[in-house]
This record gives structure tokens, sequence and C-alpha cells, in this order.
């Protein structure tokens, strides 16, 4: 089961070996351009763009997210 994000949420995510943390800064719904690619995302199946504390952007699945402690 996939777990439900909002924007402001601290995340955290596996990123080249490494993990990354960052910021939810908004749920994706529907097919747009984000993070630098096209989204394919719907209301079943959601994608969220991140921010990390580097200061990139991309999105992510909401499985590969864990909440930041």
């Amino acid at each position: 089961m996939s777990s439900e994000f909002s924007k402001g949420d601290r995340v955290t995510w596996n990123s080249h070996g490494s993990t990354a943390t960052g910021e939810v800064l908004r749920k994706i719904t529907s097919d747009t351009e984000a993070g630098g690619r096209t989204v394919r995302a719907s209301k079943d199946a959601p994608q969220y763009l991140v921010r990390s504390d580097n200061g990139g952007e991309a999105v992510h699945k909401p499985d590969a997210l864990r909440r930041a402690r």
C-alpha cells in the first residue's frame, strides 16, 4: 500500500547509492511536465514533486518515498 504525502512533508529516498532528504512541493495527479521530464500520473497513480536539500527538484512515485524522522 502506498503512502500519501502532503505539501511540506519531509521525505527521504534512495538516490545514486545514498539517501537524499527533501520536501514535498506538490502532488501530481495528471500528465504534466515536472522535474525536467514528462510525468505520467493520475488520481489512482499519483507522483510527487520534491525538492532535495541540495536544491534539485525531481518527481518520485509514492513507493520510493519515506517520511523523514
